[in-house]
């Protein structure tokens, strides 16, 4: 098979500042990946390549010459190379998603209850960093849309107010009536961190993500030992690329939860990797959009629908297709604290 691929850089615009501990993100720079072939006139493949400046170990200032090239081996050879692509997660997850909408000639990838239209995904409901009174008004906001699970990017304001925000939830919801779960971003430093995490544990918090930077290994290994609330890893998998040195860096840690993004953590081949891997220790896992738009957001929840099953038990991070004011058109919609695939509004 002979293909064709054409990249187009897209800029997509927030609603509202997303901010993070790291910064606020204003914009969104994607390129989309249009497959077509000379030999299949008329079939074409979309996919979606979305690094984050800050964060994506594959991104530079020469990220689309680097793209074009992993396209034209791809173009010789008529395959991904896996092995050579492995380092270039936002790339590989792009190219692999165009493939699979090409081959399937349908942006549902796999034959799942959720492609038909008959389930839908439990999601978290993402409430961003800002000043107290503007989060507080977001988680209102998420349990009026019916979220039973809310994720709260902490670590930019003043600590104190943030306990105090967790504790005003609490005292208005019990952990029966709505999950939290916390993302640090890695916003906390080592030396306090474990007294920050005592405080937050007296609210019956499900788990939280990266309370401290990346690649402190022994750091975050004590902490997942001592801490009084489970921790989830997310930027610690960042750049860890090969399966051996994957199983490594979990036997070290050890955490509770790996969550998973196919743009930073190895494209669709990555992510099953890592949830092989984890489930061999014990680990449990779950996937989460990283700011891609509805095309990116489309492919993770085929995949998350195929990798987990009907019967998903615990929330997902797909809850981001409302992010944008010029998002691209696509058949999802969320209903109370689930993502579902519209078909009435199916616009292969």
């Amino acid at each position: 098979m002979r293909y064709e691929i054409k990249i187009i850089p897209r800029t997509f615009h927030f609603k509202q500042p997303a901010g993070t501990s790291r910064g606020v993100y204003m914009t969104r720079l994607s390129w989309l990946l249009e497959l077509t072939s000379p030999d299949m006139s008329g079939h074409k493949g979309i996919g979606e390549c979305a690094p984050l400046p800050d964060l994506s170990c594959d991104y530079g200032p020469d990220y689309e010459e680097t793209l074009r090239k992993m396209c034209d081996k791809f173009m010789n050879e008529g395959q991904i190379d896996y092995k050579e692509m492995r380092d270039y997660p936002s790339m590989l997850f792009g190219l692999e998603t165009a493939l699979k909408h090409f081959e399937c000639g349908s942006i549902n990838f796999y034959d799942t209850p959720f492609s038909r239209g008959e389930a839908g995904i439990p999601i978290n409901g993402l409430v961003w960093m800002g000043t107290f009174e503007e989060m507080m008004q977001r988680i209102d906001e998420k349990i009026k849309q019916g979220f039973r699970c809310i994720k709260l990017k902490i670590g930019a304001i003043n600590f104190d107010k943030e306990l105090d925000m967790v504790k005003h939830i609490r005292e208005r919801f019990s952990h029966n009536e709505l999950e939290i779960r916390l993302d640090a971003n890695g916003g906390f430093k080592f030396d306090d961190a474990l007294y920050k995490l005592e405080l937050l544990s007296q609210y019956s918090i499900h788990s939280i993500e990266q309370p401290i930077r990346q690649h402190q290994w022994g750091n975050m290994a004590q902490l997942c030992r001592e801490s009084p609330m489970p921790i989830a890893l997310d930027e610690e998998l960042i750049g860890v690329n090969d399966p051996d040195m994957k199983e490594y860096m979990l036997n070290v840690i050890k955490p509770a939860y790996i969550i998973l993004k196919p743009s930073l953590h190895g494209g669709i081949n990555g992510v099953k990797e890592w949830i092989d891997i984890a489930t061999d220790k014990g680990i449990k896992t779950w996937i989460t959009s990283a700011l891609e738009s509805n095309i990116g957001l489309n492919s993770i929840a085929q995949l998350t629908a195929q990798e987990y099953g009907p019967d998903i038990s615990i929330p997902q991070g797909l809850g981001t297709g409302m992010l944008f004011t010029d998002n691209i058109d696509m058949p999802l919609e969320i209903r109370d604290n689930k993502l579902w695939r519209k078909l009435a509004e199916d616009r292969e």
